[in-house]
C-alpha cells in the first residue's frame, strides 16, 4: 500500500490515494500504520476517495480504528494532495465528509497548495444533536456552559458543547498548561454523558482575538492540533461572551485562524498543509 505522510499544524495522518489504492480494512490498517513505535506514526489514516457528488471524498480513522465524521487539519491536508497530485484542480474544491460537502478555497503558490480556507458549516448547538446525554449534565456557571462529575464525583468542570461536524467538550481555563491532559483527557471522552464518547479542549483566554489550547482527541489521545476543535473553542467563546467571532488559535503545532462569521453563520478555519513524505506500507 503506498502512502504519504502528511500534516495540518502538527495534527499528522497516513494519507492513501483511494483512487490507485485499495484498503480493504481502514480500522484495522489505521491501527497498525499509527502506530508511532512499529507503523509509519501518526494520529491516524485518512483515505481520499472518489466521489460522486465533489471532487474527491475523505475518510479519517483515528489511530484507534474508529471512523470520525470530519477532521479539519485532515481536510486541508486531502485538498492539498489532491490539488497538488492532479486528482482534482478545482478551487474552490468541495470535498465530501462524514459532515457533508465542504467547499475549500485554496492558496497556491509555486503550482502547490500552502494554505487553505474551509467552510466548516454552520455549528450544531442542540445537546441531543451533538449528541450529548442531558439527563447526565447540569447546568453551569454561565449560559451554554453545562457542568461535569468527572473522578468520582469529586471533581466537577463546566464545559460547553458543540459539534462542527463531530463532538467537543470545551473546557476554559485560565492556564492551559497547567491541566493534567493526560489524567483528565480520557475521563471527559469516555464520560457517560457523551454516547459517542467527545473530544476534549481546555482553551485560555489571552484576548479578546486570541486563544491558547490544548486537546485529548476522541480515538486518539493528545495531539497537536484539532482543526474541528479550534472552530468549537472559537464557537463557545462567541457564546459565552469570552472571545469575538475572529480568533488566532495557538496550538501547540502551531495557529489558526478561525472566523464564525453572522453573515451566514458558517465556521470559516484557515491554515497550512504540509506534505512530509511518501512511502509504502508492507504490514
Amino acid at each position: 500500500m503506498k502512502f504519504t505522510k502528511m500534516h495540518g499544524i502538527g495534527n499528522d495522518y497516513v494519507y492513501v490515494n483511494g483512487v490507485a489504492e485499495t484498503v480493504a480494512d481502514p480500522a484495522g490498517v489505521a491501527r497498525k500504520v499509527a502506530d508511532r513505535h512499529f507503523g509509519v506514526g501518526g494520529d491516524g489514516l485518512i483515505l481520499i476517495l472518489p466521489s460522486d457528488k465533489a471532487d474527491v471524498r475523505m475518510r479519517m480513522f483515528n489511530a484507534d480504528g474508529s471512523e470520525g465524521e470530519m477532521c479539519g487539519n485532515g481536510i486541508r491536508c486531502v485538498a492539498k494532495y489532491a490539488y497538488d497530485h492532479g486528482l482534482a484542480k478545482s478551487n474552490p474544491m468541495r470535498v465530501e465528509t462524514g459532515r457533508g460537502v465542504l467547499s475549500l478555497d485554496l492558496k497556491i503558490g509555486g503550482g502547490k497548495v500552502e494554505q487553505v480556507t474551509v467552510m466548516m458549516a454552520e455549528p450544531i448547538l442542540e445537546l441531543e444533536k451533538i449528541p450529548v446525554d442531558r439527563d447526565k449534565v447540569v447546568k453551569g456557571a454561565r449560559e451554554h456552559e453545562y457542568r461535569l462529575s468527572v473522578s468520582q464525583g469529586n471533581e466537577l468542570i463546566d464545559a460547553v458543547f458543540v459539534s462542527t461536524g463531530n463532538p467537543h467538550a470545551v473546557v476554559f481555563t485560565p492556564d492551559v498548561a497547567a491541566v493534567e491532559l493526560e489524567r483528565i483527557g480520557p475521563v471527559v471522552e469516555r464520560h457517560k454523558a457523551f454516547p459517542r464518547r467527545v473530544n476534549a479542549h481546555w482553551a485560555q483566554v489571552i484576548s479578546r482575538d486570541a486563544v491558547r489550547m490544548r486537546t485529548w482527541e476522541r480515538g486518539s489521545g493528545i495531539t497537536l492540533a484539532c482543526g474541528t476543535g479550534a472552530c468549537a473553542v472559537c464557537v463557545a467563546g462567541v457564546l459565552t461572551g469570552r472571545t469575538n467571532r475572529r480568533i488566532l488559535t495557538h496550538l501547540p503545532g502551531g495557529d489558526l485562524t478561525i472566523e464564525w462569521r453572522e453573515s451566514d453563520n458558517n465556521v470559516y478555519m484557515t491554515g497550512p498543509a504540509t506534505e512530509v513524505f511518501s512511502g509504502e506500507w508492507n504490514g
